[in-house]
């Protein structure tokens, strides 16, 4: 089948500002957008910039905006697409050339959140046990590929670049609801900030966006949940204390 194909492109070394470049391709129904890339690159226009890896939805890098929705080429099917498919960086991120964003701020905001285990208790003779269903609190978490989907459709990211993002929230989500886990309260610190997990608006772009399925947006209300019942038992605490005192 003959499929037309819109690509945003953008050489920072040619262009004052991105311009769209239109392709007709030769593709089956069955061919992915990251085929329809690649037969760009390789037969019309070697100059043509993106990122890809596994190609099979596993390490996330060639995530784009495709038909005006954040998804991953590798896994979007041209027969899925309407005509013509249009192709484009992810927005949010600055651009570097073509689809390559620049994602130094994503990773800030990544380790920010300490996305590893913290305890200072002994080693165990072997691993740290937990039950299924403490495994099963933070599993659907443990499928985030760290694409940048989610946190690129968000409109909270869009008008404030310091939110952390929905992203490294569920990286903190899944460290935090970790029974082994005994760094909540250093993570809870920075997911409470200005910029932290109350900007979010549940209007549940990530959860669209996320190519695993992640259920972002309730993650992100859980994480908001823990923050509320932390901040009420405080008040309690000083209230418990102002009245002895008194």
């Amino acid at each position: 089948m003959q499929v037309r194909v819109k690509i945003r492109r953008f050489n920072p070394e040619q262009d004052a500002q991105a311009h769209w470049r239109e392709y007709t391709l030769t593709a089956e129904p069955s061919d992915r957008v990251l085929d329809l890339l690649h037969q760009v690159k390789w037969y019309r226009d070697g100059t043509l910039t993106f990122r890809r890896s596994c190609a099979h939805g596993i390490c996330g890098s060639d995530a784009m905006t495709i038909n005006g929705r954040n998804r991953l080429a590798c896994k979007a099917l041209v027969k899925d697409l309407k005509q013509p498919i249009t192709i484009e960086p992810m927005r949010g991120f600055p651009v570097v050339k073509d689809m390559v964003v620049d994602m130094t701020g994503f990773w800030e905001k990544y380790r920010s959140v300490k996305p590893y285990l913290i305890s200072a208790e002994p080693l165990p003779a072997k691993e740290r046990l937990q039950s299924p269903c403490e495994r099963e609190r933070y599993d659907d978490t443990t499928k985030c590929i760290l694409c940048g989907a989610c946190t690129t459709s968000c409109p909270s990211f869009w008008a404030n670049a310091q939110y952390l993002g929905p992203a490294a929230i569920v990286q903190a989500h899944r460290f935090l609801f970790d029974s082994r886990d005994r760094g909540a309260k250093e993570r809870l610190d920075v997911l409470n900030a200005s910029s932290g997990v109350w900007r979010c608006r549940t209007i549940f772009n990530c959860t669209d966006a996320c190519p695993k399925g992640i259920r972002v947006t309730q993650a992100i209300g859980q994480v908001k949940q823990w923050l509320a019942k932390v901040r009420l038992s405080r008040r309690k605490s000083v209230s418990k204390t102002v009245l002895s005192d008194s």
